[in-house]
């Protein structure tokens, strides 16, 4: 078997920046370092170290902006977190990056500027 239905078998598939798509126990990630993560921050929140995981939490950036007479001007901007979950009592917003683009840091340096988060990155 080559590694291309190898990875078709286990439900990975090869993005653009080189990470593998996988979908473990039914839930699809964008990569097998997030779904790793996952699992790390299940087994937190199954010891009680975490609370209130969460993924793919959206964050509006730029609301949608319309005409007076309600024509779409501009679609709505958000950014979308991998996981968000509480620690020690406070709200953290976790993303598992393997190459960070020109958008994600725009996004990132938007998060801080407008609801005062600061992206933890892994």
């Amino acid at each position: 078997m080559n590694k291309r239905d190898f990875l078709k078998a286990y439900g990975q598939k090869k993005t653009k920046y080189g990470a593998h798509k996988t979908v473990v126990d039914g839930i699809k990630f964008d990569s097998r370092k997030e779904a790793e993560r996952y699992y790390q921050l299940k087994f937190l929140e199954k010891q009680g170290t975490i609370k209130d995981l969460q993924r793919q939490v959206k964050f509006v950036l730029i609301p949608t902006q319309r005409d007076k007479d309600g024509k779409l001007l501009e679609r709505e901007r958000s950014y979308i977190a991998d996981f968000v979950y509480i620690l020690h009592g406070e709200r953290i917003v976790e993303d598992t990056k393997g190459f960070r683009t020109a958008e994600y840091k725009l996004k990132k340096a938007l998060m801080l500027y407008i609801h005062g988060i600061m992206i933890h990155e892994t």
